[in-house]
């Protein structure tokens, strides 16, 4: 996977703010209210399986990894 990478985002509109990314990821994500935010400069990256457990983990589905060459969504996973 050498060159590639990935942006993270949280749709805020569906996100509840249970909080499970910022536990997960508190380098990437932050909790400063009713819904999470992806941290300044933490957007892209490269992959990282962490990631991707942030997304699964998400109870509303609300965080999205795509891989950033191709526009492809890499998480939430099935």
């Amino acid at each position: 996977m050498t060159g590639t990478s990935w942006h993270i985002a949280v749709d805020q509109g569906q996100c509840i703010g249970s909080g499970m990314c910022v536990a997960l990821l508190p380098k990437r994500f932050v909790l400063p209210g009713d819904a999470a935010r992806v941290l300044p400069g933490a957007a892209d990256g490269a992959p990282d399986e962490a990631l991707l457990d942030a997304a699964d983990s998400c109870p509303v589905l609300a965080i999205t990894v795509t891989d950033r060459a191709t526009g492809r969504l890499v998480g939430p996973r099935p």
